[in-house]
């Protein structure tokens, strides 16, 4: 069993290589949950790179074909790598954000906003909520040093210095909006279907008693059943998330062959 060399800032093409993969760290550290939150501190972020940049470093020099360049266009290309990578683990929280906000309209708690601690924004409570409860899964599942994985899996897939087919990467990282909304939309389904069908209900109800006040029924009974509905799904949604890991893989392996320009298996 082979086993990588250490880290050797002398040696040939070593210098340009650590570069490289700090570039490709930076572009994991500006999206990436967790590792882009506002409460990290700029000066731990920047050690975070130098000792992720020293760790995988060896696994860049021994998938290197040659000693690369330091050009604009390859420093962005790795950059693009590391936000690819970052990205794939970003659609995950930002599923769950999305969905926290369609449910905070559905059962009209919208109006109710705090100040979400890890991007300094405000939002309605709920997509806070579920935005939270995302990182804490992540976190639970060790998805954090996953991603740190997989930018050394990128290194072997797409060797630092090497020719990148841009077009195609960043059409497929485009291509991933499409499942933050459709796993967003997945996410929320069980709450809003609930909803859809007490406001049914709740028509029915006016229909056949129309003596009683609806506005003043309906509206925390709808906020009531949407808090149920969540109560409910809560589990559901964490096995989802539990499976993420084998979707992030898949995401990786798409990404990494369109940077390529093959259809290069990641892992």
């Amino acid at each position: 069993m082979s086993t990588l060399p250490a880290f050797d800032l002398f040696a040939p093409g070593a210098a340009p290589a650590a570069v490289l993969v700090a570039c490709r760290l930076t572009g994991l550290m500006l999206i990436a949950p967790v590792f882009s939150a506002k409460v990290l501190p700029v000066m731990m972020r920047a050690a975070l790179i130098v000792l992720f940049t020293v760790l995988v470093q060896p696994v860049a020099m021994a998938s290197m074909h040659g000693i690369p360049a330091i050009t604009p266009v390859t420093a962005l290309g790795e950059t693009l790598v590391g936000f690819a990578v970052g990205l794939g683990a970003a659609v995950l929280a930002g599923a769950a954000e999305a969905a926290g906000d369609l449910i905070a309209i559905q059962i009209g708690l919208s109006g109710a906003t705090l100040l979400d601690p890890m991007s300094h924004t405000s939002g309605p409570v709920l997509s806070n909520f579920f935005s939270m409860f995302a990182i804490t899964v992540m976190l639970a599942l060790n998805i954090h040093l996953g991603m740190v994985e997989a930018i050394a899996a990128s290194l072997r897939a797409v060797p630092v210095g090497s020719v990148m087919d841009l077009t195609r990467g960043i059409s497929a990282m485009l291509s991933l909006a499409g499942t933050l909304f459709a796993a967003g939309l997945r996410f929320a389904a069980p709450v809003i279907a609930t909803v859809m069908i007490g406001n049914a209900a709740l028509a029915v109800l006016s229909r056949a008693a129309p003596q009683l006040n609806m506005l003043s029924v309906a509206f925390p009974l709808q906020i009531g059943l949407g808090l149920f509905a969540i109560g409910a799904a809560i589990p559901f949604i964490a096995t989802y998330m539990g499976n993420w890991p084998t979707q992030y893989d898949a995401q990786l392996s798409t990404l990494f062959g369109a940077f390529a320009g093959t259809a290069t298996r990641a892992f």
